[in-house]
């Protein structure tokens, strides 16, 4: 135990001596966790549209201003030729061609019915498909409205279907209270690996781990002298990331229990570091490190649900989030933090991040010993 305690302090007095290490660790992720949950913003806005309408009717400038006013779209060119504004359309200018065609007003006075044309850019399949079910819904809001302005009192009216929304655990619809929980846990998970593995391997570069190595100091208390500084310094970031900028810049106040949330951070944390250890174990420098966590960090993160729904993933790519750590700990991260949930909700979160430490570190150690 002894032993220990003089490796923690070495461990540390290294650690505060860098000052750019303390820069990364600390200022690093606090700066991203304040700057990424405002660019990472799932709704699309400003769609440009261009119009074509060749009514120039109350009706039809009744539905442009409905389009205009919902906020989605950014009216591009306005004109009465369908040639002039599909070069706009071709140039990459708009995402968006609706045409109004003669007589809109007319006919749906008249004949109660009538029709558009739109024209969609889809070399963006996500701007294509989102922008036409706005525009869509848009328009049959607008149809809904002029058939219960009885357009015409002679045709019977079916009956409208009313319904209420509620938005639960986030009311607002506000996307940083879903990103910012996904973030933090990403940040700390480049934290975590990146300087456990960096640590580990600058012994080797600088030729102390041999030092190390012939002493009496057993390789647990090395590994634990390694591991516990920055599980120390991963719980700091999470908290100054939970409690300072998540409640300070977005005003996100965790529901659920704080103790149920670092249990799981404790575990979640020894498991990430456990993979930064093994990393250390396969590489003799640190460049050789940076690029293989560079590498397994971002497969990390793509896979882990933080900006694909894994649901909408493939098969194969669904296995892989399954055997990913972030991709339980983004998941309680939001049912504790958003909807308060309790342990009997993430039960079989915490089995399978137990699991995970165990393998991990279990791998790295029993890996360390072959190489050492």
């Amino acid at each position: 135990m002894r032993s220990l305690l003089f490796l923690l302090r070495k461990e540390f007095k290294q650690i505060f001596r860098n000052k750019s290490i303390l820069a990364m660790i600390i200022g690093m992720p606090i700066i991203q966790l304040l700057i990424m949950p405002l660019a990472a913003d799932f709704e699309i806005k400003n769609i440009k549209i261009s119009i074509v309408d060749h009514d120039r009717s109350v009706y039809s400038k009744n539905l442009i201003d409905k389009v205009i006013a919902s906020g989605y779209f950014q009216l591009n060119d306005y004109s009465t030729s369908f040639e002039q504004s599909f070069q706009q359309f071709e140039a990459n200018n708009s995402d968006l061609v609706l045409e109004i065609p003669q007589h809109f007003e007319r006919d749906l006075v008249k004949l109660q019915e009538g029709s558009l044309l739109l024209a969609v850019n889809a070399i963006n399949g996500t701007n294509a498909s989102v922008g036409s079910a706005y525009l869509s819904n848009i328009i049959g809001q607008y149809n809904q409205e002029l058939r219960k302005q009885g357009l015409s009192a002679s045709i019977a009216m079916p009956a409208t279907i009313e319904v209420a929304t509620l938005n639960w655990f986030n009311p607002y619809l506000n996307y940083p209270f879903f990103m910012v929980p996904g973030i933090l846990v990403s940040l700390v998970t480049m934290v975590g690996i990146y300087m456990c593995a960096l640590n580990i391997v600058k012994e080797k570069e600088v030729g102390t781990i041999e030092q190390i190595n012939v002493t009496p100091i057993k390789k647990h208390h090395f590994i634990l002298g390694k591991l516990i500084p920055f599980w120390v310094i991963g719980v700091f970031v999470f908290s100054l990331g939970l409690l300072g900028v998540a409640r300070v810049a977005y005003g996100i106040i965790p529901v659920g229990s704080m103790p149920l949330l670092y249990s799981y951070l404790a575990i979640f944390l020894i498991a990430i570091l456990g993979i930064g250890l093994l990393i250390s174990t396969y590489s003799q420098t640190q460049q050789q490190a940076m690029s293989l966590a560079f590498f397994v960090i971002m497969v990390f993160i793509l896979l882990s649900g933080l900006f694909t729904p894994i649901d909408s993933m493939p098969e194969w790519a669904k296995v892989i989030a399954n055997l990913n750590p972030l991709t339980y700990f983004i998941e309680v991260m939001r049912m504790i933090v958003l909807k308060g949930s309790g342990f009997a909700q993430i039960k079989s979160h915490f089995l399978a991040m137990i699991a995970f430490a165990i393998f991990f570190n279990g791998w790295a150690i029993i890996n360390y010993k072959k190489t050492s």
